[in-house]
């Protein structure tokens, strides 16, 4: 089953650039870095000389003895049983967090074998390496995070290609979608909110439409997750306090403040204790964190409060099985969910916003009395982006920010149609993929 993956496009403009060098594509486990890689190898080259860091032991000893390409070329050529020439076969450096060595040698790559095309996938690249002994190749690499599908990579998945250039046209124009799409559509955004974007995942619910088999494959990831916690942490009191803070992170989004609050960890709990822990799941590619703004003047990075801030899951999936929501309870958002579905929607505009390469903030005001979600900075203008997880939109918040700091427009993402009035833009739930800078 092919899936079409944003990254493609990012892969063919790394291929056709004279200044290309070796590129670590890194992310958190299951987001579909492999698949994305020799799909495009497949498309785009004579051959691949693939290369898998988990699987084939041997390979490390081989780093161990020299990295220079020279070295390296001819040995990694018989390991794989293909003819490596340069610009027409992609090498590919399978899960090369397991071997630093590895790592290492793609500075080599750089400088001495720029005619090569080479292309490094790792997990936890940002725990898993220790640059104590090995230095990173700091400028000698390319990179690119991969996330989680998309809610357009998920619709084009389920084969609703004509149904995404709608909502692009509605977008750029503001123009409501006819009501049956709209309400489709939001059909398919609480499918999304069930399944969420691991493409495994995806694969099976495209495959069986069953969300008890959907579920299974979610919750082997999080053991997986939960086992990777294990086994890049060395000392077991950093490993409880990393599954703690993130096995309570959907117990954050139930509250009403979604402000991140450590004694929801364990009563008494200090940020000294645990900062460490949420530090590694964001490292890991887990979790997302914002911060609060405490001007909102540009750049916003520089008016971060660091003792203030939100954290979501990665993907809605993981969310929802973290919870242990059922897919029914979300299609009718059963009244059981009401303290949730506010974090929960927020959840996904983050997910969503994060893909499209958005570094988000939030605002509060000075009493701690109104809220706006988030605020990006899109095509060099700070714009709020006001959430709501139902079509009632009433914007006391926003309306005092839109008041304070009078942006060019505002953003409102609900379950209501495309429209602009007020200066507002308003953007259906389904559609937060539209929101880009490109």
């Amino acid at each position: 089953m092919y899936m079409y993956r944003k990254v493609s496009e990012y892969l063919k403009q790394w291929k056709d650039s004279k200044y290309r060098k070796p590129l670590i594509i890194q992310g958190a486990r299951q987001v579909g870095k492999t698949y994305a890689i020799l799909e495009f190898g497949r498309k785009h080259y004579d051959n691949v000389a693939y290369f898998n860091f988990q699987t084939s032991e041997s390979l490390a000893a081989t780093f161990d003895e020299n990295i220079s390409p020279s070295y390296l070329l001819p040995i990694l050529a018989h390991i794989s049983g293909q003819t490596i020439t340069r610009g027409n076969t992609l090498i590919v450096f399978d899960e090369i967090q397991l071997c630093e060595r590895a790592v290492a040698s793609l500075k080599y790559f750089c400088e001495e074998a720029p005619e090569y095309h080479v292309i490094a996938a790792g997990s936890l690249l940002g725990v898993a390496v220790n640059r104590e002994k090995y230095a990173f190749p700091v400028g000698k690499v390319d990179r690119y995070t991969m996330y989680p599908m998309d809610m357009e990579e998920f619709l084009l998945a389920l084969g609703e290609k004509n149904l995404v250039e709608r909502i692009h046209g509605c977008f750029d124009e503001s123009n409501p979608m006819p009501q049956a799409l709209h309400e489709a559509a939001l059909k398919r955004y609480r499918q999304y909110l069930a399944v969420g974007g691991m493409p495994e995942v995806v694969a099976r619910f495209i495959d069986t439409q069953d969300y008890t088999q959907v579920r299974h494959v979610l919750e082997t990831i999080q053991m997986d997750y939960l086992d990777d916690m294990s086994k890049y942490q060395e000392s077991a009191n950093e490993i409880k306090k990393t599954r703690l803070t993130y096995g309570t992170i959907a117990v954050q989004l139930s509250k009403k403040n979604t402000r991140f609050q450590y004694k929801i960890i364990k009563k008494g709990a200090r940020a000294a204790e645990y900062e460490n822990a949420i530090e590694w799941l964001v490292s890991a590619g887990l979790l997302s964190r914002i911060y609060r703004a405490e001007q909102i003047t540009k750049p916003l990075e520089n008016y971060k409060d660091i003792d203030d801030f939100k954290i979501y899951l990665s993907d809605m999936g993981l969310l929802a099985a973290q919870k242990d929501i059922r897919a029914e309870d979300i299609f009718f958002m059963e009244e059981e969910l009401a303290d949730f579905k506010g974090g929960m929607t927020e959840n996904y505009v983050n997910t969503q916003l994060v893909r499209a390469g958005f570094k988000s903030y939030f605002w509060r005001n000075d009493k701690g009395t109104k809220e706006v979600d988030f605020v990006i900075s899109l095509k060099g203008k700070l714009i709020p982006v006001e959430v709501k997880s139902g079509e009632h939109v009433t914007a006391v918040s926003l309306n005092e920010y839109i008041g304070l700091f009078k942006p060019a427009y505002s953003i409102r993402i609900s379950e209501k149609n495309f429209g602009f009035e007020n200066n507002i833009k308003s953007v259906p739930l389904y559609a937060v993929f539209c929101i880009c800078d490109d």
